[in-house]
């Protein structure tokens, strides 16, 4: 695995290099002092990751990992010392945060962590074999609901997703995003604040989804459709039952739970992300006749849950991110709706 590091202090370079290289397959191609030395590195040698601290002059890891991550589509793990950072790296592209030790506490616990987090990055990477752009069933004109699930490097994605459904979006949009706990209400607050078009906020257990709203998982809390009104509205719950793979909130729980009361009316994207998370899902949606969209490996900062669905036979599309809004309001904009048994 090649690895570019970035960090203004030579100090902390020299004890990352000298730790990593210690380990089967790593190589450091590259140690820099400040981020546009690091996208410049990369367009020497393409690295398989770069791992940056935030603060350094010139450039900083926020702004080299929105270039490194979503131009040149290279995995950035971002560190720093402050443990609030974590959401501006997560929406800045940054594939993974951790928390910066100091000088004199790199220890052991820290590297295995990061080796976990690079081994990771590169299982993620694989694409199958089938990843077909199309599919040869056609889709349902009449959906009732949007459906969109993401992990690593979800937050931009689907920013950019949301803001491209332009206004008086025509469906409820339910969102389960893997995020750590504390960091939801902020994440919601900066998607609100960023796709002005919708109205994005964590869903609260009870309410009746309403079109044009984005009803966001709590961190550490399932969200589901509890059943849906006679208008065609979701219910939500929110639920503290167990994490599945050791998920909460976990995608799968929300499409299940979706693709069950809407079936053919169920409209649902998966984008970015690491792991398996939301394929099994995925999948049901399509067997019960609703119509899935899957990110192309082109644009996911990680390919691994869109890869899992393409597998598993998931996906009834493939598209970049950059096309994902257009085709969901060619399919949410359907004329013709159908009787629906729900």
């Amino acid at each position: 695995m090649k690895l570019i590091i970035a960090d203004d202090s030579a100090v902390v370079r020299a004890i990352l290099d000298q730790k990593l290289t210690k380990i089967s397959g790593m190589e450091i191609i590259a140690s820099v002092s400040n981020g546009r030395r690091a996208i410049d590195a990369a367009k020497g040698e393409r690295p398989d990751a770069v791992i940056s601290d935030i603060n350094m002059p010139e450039m900083d890891g926020l702004e080299a990992t929105k270039i490194l991550s979503k131009s040149m589509h290279i995995p950035v793990i971002l560190m720093s010392e402050d443990a609030s950072k974590g959401i501006a790296a997560k929406t800045a592209g940054a594939v993974e945060f951790m928390v910066k030790p100091k000088v004199n506490e790199y220890g052991k616990s820290f590297f295995d962590e990061l080796e976990e987090r690079l081994s990771a990055i590169v299982s993620a990477s694989p694409q199958p074999a089938h990843a077909e752009r199309g599919s040869r069933n056609r889709p349902f004109r009449g959906y009732r609901v949007l459906c969109i699930g993401a992990s690593t490097g979800g937050p931009t994605a689907v920013a950019e997703v949301l803001k491209g459904l332009g206004r008086n979006f025509p469906l409820p949009i339910l969102y389960a995003q893997h995020v750590e706990i504390g960091a939801d209400r902020n994440l919601a607050d900066w998607l609100n604040s960023n796709c002005d078009n919708l109205t994005v906020r964590l869903a609260r257990d009870g309410e009746e989804a309403l079109p044009g709203t984005v009803y966001m998982a709590p961190a550490d809390r399932h969200l589901l459709v509890d059943f849906v009104k006679g208008n065609s509205h979701p219910v939500l719950r929110i639920s503290d039952d167990p994490p599945e793979r050791f998920l909460r909130p976990a995608v799968n729980m929300l499409f299940r739970s979706a693709a069950r009361l809407y079936g053919k009316a169920c409209l649902a994207v998966l984008l970015t992300g690491m792991g398996r998370d939301g394929a099994e899902g995925c999948k049901l949606i399509r067997d019960s006749g609703g119509w899935t969209l899957v990110e192309d490996r082109s644009t996911c900062a990680v390919f691994g849950m869109p890869a899992a669905a393409i597998e598993v036979g998931g996906a009834c599309e493939v598209y970049p991110r950059g096309e994902i809004a257009g085709r969901i309001l060619e399919l949410a904009r359907s004329k013709g709706l159908q009787e629906l048994d729900i």
